[in-house]
């Protein structure tokens, strides 16, 4: 009986067989409902052609475009935006004035100690790669709030830290987050700006970042000079000034990035209209960090050990940009150390840099002003190598400025203080006219990888800029004031080669090269 039971509830081959048939007769009605679908389909009206559904901006009364934004909106964006800038360069200087205090404070050496500032500039090295290319998926404003709140919270992370090593975590990151500002900020200004009049915007956003850097450089003398405060003071004032441009960024400033402001009109015109067919490119556009980290990080790589142009602008960029921080040290050791000006009165002389910057700045105003005015009139496009005359020019008078202030600070008793003031003037405007001019050169050269040479002279320039705090107080004092100012007018007389050279055969290194416009 048990057997019989077993058996009748075994399967056989019979079940097997119907399951079969059951499968294929399933798997024929999918086939067979699947073709009627795509024959249905096929007897639809074909779709239109998208390019008409494209959203675009409609002239100068487009209230989208904003290229027809009021003056006064403007006005406030450029403000929100150039504080923003001023507030991450202010905190890239002021945190080195405490630098002495610092070392009393957690028995370390000045190298040591002078790491909170190296570190702070290497981390602006590696925003470009990322904040960059974000900006331009999801627009300038939600860049510029996390980046300035993350620099908020670092900075004043810093401020409160009770160890060396969280001290220099916070530093690091502090200019990581705050390199997002200083790339994607300017760009603000671009979005404002039709392209003749980016040029200008390019000198204003520079003038914003050197007066930060200077300003931090004489608020932190006076701050350290005072004992009631200290060090941590340095760090708590560039936090409350970051907060002020985060709120800044918060409340004034709206979204500019173009391709972001096109998809919000898509978005609005599909809820208004009902035809979903309306779109803007921006809107296919998808995060592919793979992309990104190839594209931001590889290329501008690829430009610097390839391209004779950007490798060589980007070390006479770096240098000058490296001596900014040298100056940090120098300064100091020259006004305090020799004429016996007490602390904060002995930064004052960065008032002199900064009025070199602003007169070098208003001078490069000027000449790109009447090379638009000139260019327009013949209908023509400015030449890159228009732009390096001043690059010249400014290179000798920033030679010209070490030579003063390194002399001077050796011989206190015989010369007067206005020397190396005068000194400090032509550095400043020496500066601006390298920077700026090496700058738009290589824009001028490589138009369409612009973004990318940019990122590669960044890298070099935050490199001479993390290097310098590190050895500038030991080879002067090893090799004395006026010595050791030699040295970098001599490396500064080198350099001066770079736009000489380029100037005569500039032209025949951008036929050579396959990524640069002839």
């Amino acid at each position: 009986m048990s057997t019989v039971s077993n058996l009748s509830n075994a399967p056989t081959c019979v079940d097997h067989d119907q399951e079969n048939k059951d499968i294929s007769s399933q798997a024929g009605e999918l086939e067979q409902g699947y073709n009627q679908n795509i024959s249905e389909i096929m007897k639809l009206p074909k779709l239109p052609d998208r390019a008409p559904f494209e959203v675009r901006f409609n002239g100068p009364k487009d209230l989208y475009d904003p290229y027809n934004y009021p003056l006064w909106r403007k006005l406030l964006y450029i403000l929100s935006a150039a504080l923003t800038i001023f507030a991450i360069t202010f905190g890239s200087t002021i945190f080195a004035q405490g630098v002495e205090d610092l070392m009393r404070f957690h028995q370390i050496s000045y190298a040591v100690a002078s790491l909170t500032t190296s570190l702070f500039i290497l981390g602006f090295a590696s925003a470009p790669i990322i904040f960059g290319p974000v900006s331009e998926l999801i627009g300038r404003k939600s860049v510029l709030i996390v980046c300035c709140f993350g620099y908020v919270c670092f900075t004043f992370g810093a401020a409160s830290a009770r160890d060396l090593q969280t001290i220099m975590f916070c530093r690091f990151f502090s200019g990581f987050v705050g390199g997002g500002p200083l790339i994607v900020a300017p760009s603000v200004l671009t979005d404002l700006f039709s392209q003749k009049h980016r040029a200008i915007i390019s000198i204003v956003s520079s003038l914003v970042f050197f007066s930060g850097s200077m300003f931090g450089a004489i608020v932190g003398g006076f701050v350290t000079a005072n004992k009631s405060l200290g060090w941590r003071w340095n760090s708590y004032l560039s936090g409350v000034i970051g907060a002020v441009a985060l709120f800044c960024s918060c409340v004034m400033l709206k979204e500019t990035h173009r391709p972001t402001l096109l998809a919000r009109k898509a978005q609005h015109l599909r809820r208004e209209t009902g035809i979903w067919g309306i779109y803007a490119k921006q809107e296919a556009i998808t995060f592919d960090w793979k992309a990104i980290a190839t594209e931001n990080a590889v290329k501008p790589i690829t430009l610097m050990i390839t391209e004779p142009i950007i490798l060589l602008f980007g070390l006479y960029n770096g240098f000058v940009y490296g001596m900014l921080y040298a100056l940090l040290s120098i300064i100091p050791m020259v006004f305090q150390g020799g004429y016996r000006w007490r602390a904060g009165i002995s930064q004052l002389p960065f008032l002199s840099m900064l009025l070199g910057v602003f007169v070098g700045g208003t001078i490069l105003t000027y000449i790109r002003l009447s090379q638009n005015h000139k260019m327009s009139k013949a209908n023509a496009s400015p030449i890159p190598k228009a732009e390096l005359p001043p690059i010249i020019v400014g290179g000798i008078a920033f030679v010209i400025g070490i030579l003063l202030i390194g002399w001077a600070g050796d011989y206190p008793h015989y010369i007067h203080w206005i020397i190396p003031i005068i000194g400090a003037f032509l550095i400043g405007n020496g500066i601006m006219s390298v920077y700026l001019g090496s700058m738009s050169y290589i824009y001028g050269c490589y138009e369409s990888l612009a973004v990318f040479a940019s990122v590669s002279c960044a890298f070099m320039r935050c490199a001479f800029g993390a290097a310098f705090p590190l050895f500038t107080r030991q080879m002067f004092s090893k090799l004395t004031i006026k010595w050791a100012s030699v040295l970098l007018a001599g490396v500064g007389i080198l350099l001066i080669a770079v736009p000489l050279v380029f100037y005569r055969v500039g032209d025949r290194v951008r036929r050579r090269s396959k990524y640069a416009k002839e």
